[in-house]
């Protein structure tokens, strides 16, 4: 059986660091470069002749007192080898895919770990690699956008871009515990627009998906705070959801909403009033904080109020007391 000497066996490793895909750099118990292989010369643009010998800061000054300046010192001193976080160290060398990401100062994704090896009859040295996950970060990135634009299209209306009707049950049980638990008010708006079915025979579809869109927008524009919800109920009816607000709050609020959807002055000939406008009816539920209702009793007494308020002449609001 034939075996290379041990002159020949160091060189073969070091030919094998070099033409592997990923970055390989050795140094020794002084933190000097011992090998820095074909893929780190490629990246990096520094030949051997520049770094071989040479202190690692010294050609790494961005390391220094950094993370794999931490890793190298365990790595050297201690024995213990590190894998350094990618998400804390995304790019820790300056390393890049080609000479255009270096003038865009673009550097390539990196997985860094470092490796302490023991040489017989000499001082510890360390084995650091690079792996280039560009790709893999590129793809995670894709991924998360993708979950995004999909929860986005789970959880908002097709036609208005707002909440839909989903968002509006999950947003609504939330609320509702959190009123109960911290014994704070809550509000509910229940808004439909008047007579549309009426508008929508007389204007077609398109100009009754065109009224939805832009009263949806000037509704949702409305609201100030991040708790406030306002969703596409089904149909011509909206629903907003208003944490820690009252009942006067409330009134206050349904009553500048149902001045600002007049205001859009959509005109709607079969309005059945005077200025033959788009108009909305509101009702109100509010929960109160010593009086804490079920859900669905708070959504029941919007719904009537919101019945009371049509059957009165539509364009205005009223308030029920959930039981």
């Amino acid at each position: 059986m034939h075996t290379l000497p041990a002159s020949d066996r160091l060189n073969l490793l070091q030919s094998i660091l070099c033409a592997v895909n990923i970055g390989a750099v050795v140094l020794d118990g002084e933190r000097r470069i011992v090998l820095w292989n074909e893929w780190m010369i490629r990246h990096s643009g520094l030949t051997n002749d520049k770094v071989i010998g040479s202190d690692f800061f010294t050609t790494c000054p961005g390391l220094r007192g950094g993370r794999v300046d931490a890793a190298i010192q365990q790595a050297l001193y201690n024995n213990f080898p590190s894998l350094l976080s990618q998400t804390l160290n995304k790019a820790p060398f300056a390393l890049y895919s080609n000479a255009l990401a270096a003038a865009r100062h673009e550097r390539i994704q990196q997985a860094v770990e470092v490796t302490p090896i023991a040489i017989e009859g000499a001082p510890r040295h360390c084995l650091i690699q690079i792996n280039d996950v560009s790709i893999a970060v590129a793809r995670e990135k894709l991924l998360r956008e993708q979950t995004m634009v999909l929860r986005s299209q789970t959880f908002s209306d097709g036609l208005t871009g707002i909440a839909n009707r989903r968002h509006f049950d999950v947003a609504m049980e939330k609320e509702h515990r959190r009123a109960k638990r911290g014994g704070t008010p809550l509000s509910l708006l229940m808004i439909d627009i008047d007579h549309f079915k009426a508008y929508n025979d007389h204007y077609g579809h398109q100009k009754g998906d065109q009224c939805l869109i832009q009263v949806a927008a000037a509704l949702a524009g409305m609201l100030k705070r991040p708790c406030d919800l306002m969703a596409r109920y089904g149909g011509e009816e909206f629903a907003m959801i208003l944490p820690e607000t009252d009942v006067e709050q409330a009134t206050m609020m349904a009553e500048t909403i149902r001045a600002r959807a007049q205001e859009l002055g959509i005109v709607h000939e079969r309005s059945g009033i005077d200025t033959h406008q788009v108009t909305v009816s509101i009702g109100i539920a509010t929960q109160k904080v010593d009086a804490p209702v079920e859900m669905e009793a708070l959504i029941g007494a919007a719904d009537r109020a919101l019945y009371q308020a049509k059957r009165a002449g539509r364009n205005r609001i009223a308030a029920l007391v959930p039981a």
